[in-house]
């Protein structure tokens, strides 16, 4: 079938599917379950009412199980069994030999680093795009461009930052930016950027920075607007200047969504996969966890050790989640 057909009838069937389902419940809960007529009409109507938003609640609550808790699940299962003994349960040796391979403490290390510096200057740049952005008359058109990189993939950013540090032989034309303008400026050799230990993890985080800064840049931008206009008057009035208004008024008002933004980015980086599979693949010291994870899985047919690095990815993740649910439920009293 060809794909656009097939994306129809999938759309026709998942919308038809979901209309028919909530249409034919509601039918079967008033008329056959609890029908609203007799001496227990109202009985009735008060538990169709209980059981109601249940009801409607089904179909995510089993979306969530099939596709999220089934695979957490079998996932810890996996990461305590070993292939090569026929899925035998070897309990914590896999994690064991993951704690012991030099590999994923690399790993661990370069992704403590990324959380160190992504979501730090994501949130910055963000912070000050948005804050200049609406001083200046084309504010809206940079906000476009700032903002356009959200909207190309990981990996098509990843090819378009490997042309920036393209390197081409010495007496070449250098097509990447940056050996031109280091040869410009009296530079002697094109550098292998992505190949220099340490540094080259800074040149990945190059693009994810550039990405998540149109994320933070709209969502800070929204709360600035919604900074109320008679505190900035009244501190304008008692003699305050520009960065006193930014940091002394705007900024603890707008604190919760700096805090969103940035523990949003922090769950990004915790999953960063496709830049440094695209870019590196994890070699000259940039290996991640996501990338070691898929190493074991894909590569190495490892299912055990990969499994137990998903769920180490799980458990650094996990904590940020619950920290925003409760925020939000916090908001929301």
């Amino acid at each position: 079938m060809h794909p656009a057909i097939q994306g129809l009838v999938t759309i026709i069937f998942g919308v038809g599917g979901c209309v028919g389902y909530f249409y034919f419940s509601n039918i079967v809960l008033d008329k056959v379950l609890f029908p609203a007529r007799g001496v227990h009409a109202g009985r009735n109507i008060n538990r169709a009412n209980l059981v109601r938003p249940w009801l409607f609640l089904f179909p995510a609550l089993a979306a969530l199980s099939l596709y999220l808790a089934y695979p957490v699940v079998e996932t810890l299962r996996l990461s305590l069994t070993d292939r090569k003994l026929d899925g035998a349960f070897v309990g914590f040796a896999n994690y064991s030999q993951m704690f012991s391979e030099e590999k994923f403490w690399e790993a661990l290390s370069n992704n403590f680093l990324w959380l160190l510096v992504v979501p730090a200057m994501s949130t910055i740049f963000g912070l000050l795009v948005a804050q200049l952005t609406d001083r200046i008359k084309w504010g809206a058109l940079a906000k476009s461009l700032i903002f356009m990189p959200m909207a190309i993939s990981m990996v098509g950013a990843s090819v378009i930052w490997k042309l920036v540090y393209d390197a081409r032989p010495e007496g070449a034309d250098q097509i990447g930016i940056l050996n031109a303008v280091y040869i410009f400026f009296g530079g002697d050799t094109p550098q292998t950027w992505l190949t220099m230990p340490f540094w080259n993890n800074f040149f990945l985080m190059a693009v994810l920075i550039w990405i998540q800064t149109g994320f933070a840049m709209v969502i800070l931008s929204a709360a600035l607007r919604g900074v109320p206009e008679e505190t900035v008057e009244a501190a304008i009035v008692d003699g305050a200047n520009p960065f006193q208004i930014f940091f002394k008024i705007k900024m603890p008002q707008i604190m919760t969504t700096v805090v969103v933004v940035w523990t949003t980015i922090t769950i990004t980086v915790l999953k960063v996969f496709d830049i440094v599979f695209a870019m590196t693949n994890g070699q000259w010291e940039t290996q991640v966890l996501a990338n070691y994870m898929y190493d074991k899985l894909f590569r190495a047919s490892d299912w055990g050790v990969g499994s137990a690095a998903a769920m180490i990815i799980m458990l650094m993740v996990s904590p940020i989640l619950v920290w925003n649910v409760r925020n939000a439920r916090k908001e929301m009293r």
